[in-house]
């Protein structure tokens, strides 16, 4: 009977907690939400402005994470005419735009959140993944944020956090559950295309997930380090964090559709990002290459060393060589830009036939004695 009483206490201590968290988590940041409110409609059109407004009225990265989470919550409404218009991989949403409209899809209320964000001093990225809601997995994908605040790393979706869609209307609610979420809580309904960002030693993978599950299996799991995987990160060009993405999302698995999707997408990124370096590569030879020839129409005035002479043109070998190289890489990754591709094999293998003839030009003019050089230098001069 003690241990009935017993429990029956616990459980009643554990409600209460639960009150009392659920309460400090909607009335904590009562004063912060007022505020921020508060700010005049002209400086709510540029999110340099509404950054500017938070870095004036807060200090601490909580409560200007906060004010951005409220702000929006109140002031951006769901396009719910588009909301099957989603584009995970355009990199060029402009958060004025959405300003402008007061209206947007997910990857617009996450892109907008991250702005401002990075803008006051938030260390902040837009995530893309899908989400589970009452055990049911949606078959379109979904955008949200991860913050570093404190020192530690957290979860926002901002999109979630500003309303609802109940019997095919959206309910305009600000929802106080997805905002500043610990990643063992968040990866209950959100799962991201790259393990990375679930912050979890153990992470689970995308099958799992759909599956209903929130945590993974220890002894089926490898332990990944996500703190030194994302330090590397924010060290990498645009293409390596392409590349490292990629294998990690193929490591931890194809579950559907939408994971095969992303996959392909971001491969055909990594194409197109290789394909641009080829060509600006190509580009920077051509350029090289005429000024070459300019020089040695000149009669290779002003004066440089045999040395230098030779290195001009070894320069411009090794630009359209790595052109070519980047090319062979590209050839393993996708068939998409095929057509692309061979046009610029194309230009750069008569580039470099280009060269070669400029090659033999100037051993035959490096065979002539020096002395006759210089002479003959100078009476074209004069």
């Amino acid at each position: 009977m003690n241990k009935v009483k017993t429990l029956v206490l616990l459980i009643f201590l554990q409600l209460v907690f639960n009150n009392i968290s659920n309460s400090q988590t909607s009335t904590g940041f009562v004063k912060v939400n007022r505020i921020v409110l508060q700010i005049p409609d002209s400086l709510t059109y540029s999110s340099q402005d509404i950054a500017n407004y938070i870095n004036i009225n807060f200090y601490s990265q909580e409560e200007k994470s906060r004010a951005i989470f409220c702000w929006i919550a109140e002031n951006i409404q769901y396009d719910f005419d588009n909301m099957y218009a989603i584009n995970m991989y355009n990199s060029d949403i402009s958060s004025d735009e959405t300003l402008k409209t007061r209206r947007g899809i997910c990857t617009n209320f996450s892109s907008l959140y991250s702005d401002i964000a990075n803008k006051v001093g938030v260390k902040t990225y837009v995530i893309s993944g899908y989400t589970r809601n009452k055990k049911l997995v949606d078959p379109n994908p979904h955008s949200w944020c991860v913050s570093m605040i404190d020192s530690l790393w957290y979860m926002t979706d901002p999109t979630w956090g500003s309303g609802y869609i109940q019997n095919s209307l959206y309910v305009k609610k600000i929802n106080n559950k997805f905002f500043k979420i610990k990643p063992n809580r968040f990866i209950k309904t959100h799962v991201p295309f790259d393990p990375l960002w679930q912050f979890l030693n153990y992470p689970i993978t995308k099958q799992e997930f759909r599956n209903g599950m929130s945590k993974a299996i220890k002894e089926q799991t490898a332990y990944f380090n996500f703190i030194d995987t994302v330090k590397i990160h924010e060290k990498q060009s645009d293409i390596e964090r392409l590349f490292s993405s990629s294998l990690r999302i193929e490591s931890n698995g194809i579950s559907c559709y939408l994971d095969y999707h992303n996959l392909h997408s971001i491969r055909f990124n990594i194409a197109k990002e290789i394909h641009n370096i080829a060509f600006n590569n190509y580009n920077d030879g051509i350029y090289m290459l005429n000024e070459y020839i300019s020089y040695s129409n000149n009669y290779y005035l002003p004066y440089k060393s045999d040395t230098k002479i030779k290195q001009m043109l070894e320069d411009i070998d090794y630009k359209f060589n790595f052109a070519l190289k980047q090319l062979e890489l590209n050839e393993n990754l996708t068939s998409v830009l095929e057509n692309e591709i061979l046009h610029l094999k194309k230009l750069i293998n008569q580039a470099l036939f280009d060269l070669k003839k400029q090659k033999d030009s100037l051993d035959q003019y490096l065979k002539i004695a020096k002395e006759y050089r210089e002479k003959l230098s100078n009476s074209n001069k004069n």
